[in-house]
């Protein structure tokens, strides 16, 4: 299709919601395209992946650089020079220089493996374990300067079990991070996404982006 939306993909490892992504926008109705998959580490096994793609990758190392701004700003020339006009964070370990966040605004997209503003920041499985919580779950949320905050796009609840360890939680969360993301980009990228405040506000059709209960059997 004409007019699809242009996206770069940062990884930091295996980059499974990339390839989500990437099985996402191969369709031929979607509206964005994957023009670029940027990794701060050259062994990031998603890199194999992408090339396999056909998709063009770029690797900037972070150590190459002696700040976080001065690494953004390598990495914000490489993915406009692929064109990108949306980002999606899959995997990528590494905070972001304000400057960056700023000039990507409502256009850098990141999933995160619990039900924001619940558990921010690492151990999100454990930590809900450990405080009892029946409900856990993924978010895709426009990024901020702020670790895991911004307006919300899409969740995914998924039911706590008896005998769920870290493990068997966040691989059933994955799953639903995995149909969330690319749903969340397509919304995206049909423009049917506005942000008013701190929240984002799904135009008609966009019950697929609330709150998604898996049935746990």
């Amino acid at each position: 299709m004409s007019g699809r939306r242009k996206v770069a993909v940062l990884i930091s490892g295996r980059g499974s919601n990339m390839q989500a992504l990437v099985r996402a926008c191969a369709a031929v109705d979607h509206p964005a395209e994957i023009v670029l998959v940027l990794s701060n580490r050259a062994d990031a096994g998603g890199l194999d992946f992408a090339r396999d793609a056909g998709l063009a990758t770029s690797v900037v190392p972070h150590g190459d650089f002696p700040d976080r701004a001065s690494f953004d700003a390598a990495m914000d020339e490489e993915i406009r020079g692929h064109g990108a006009e949306l980002i999606c964070l899959a995997g990528f370990m590494r905070l972001l220089d304000p400057k960056f966040v700023g000039a990507w605004r409502d256009r850098m997209l990141n999933v995160h493996p619990a039900l924001l503003p619940a558990f921010k920041g690492l151990d999100t499985h454990a930590r809900a374990l450990e405080a009892g919580v029946k409900i856990a779950g993924c978010t895709v949320h426009f990024v901020r300067s702020d670790m895991d905050t911004g307006p919300i796009i899409a969740q995914a609840a998924v039911p706590v079990l008896p005998h769920d360890t870290a493990e068997s939680l966040a691989a059933r969360i994955l799953e639903q991070e995995h149909i969330i993301y690319p749903m969340a980009l397509r919304l995206v990228a049909e423009g049917r996404v506005t942000v008013e405040g701190d929240r984002a506000i799904v135009a008609a059709g966009g019950g697929a982006a609330a709150l998604r209960n898996p049935d746990p059997g």
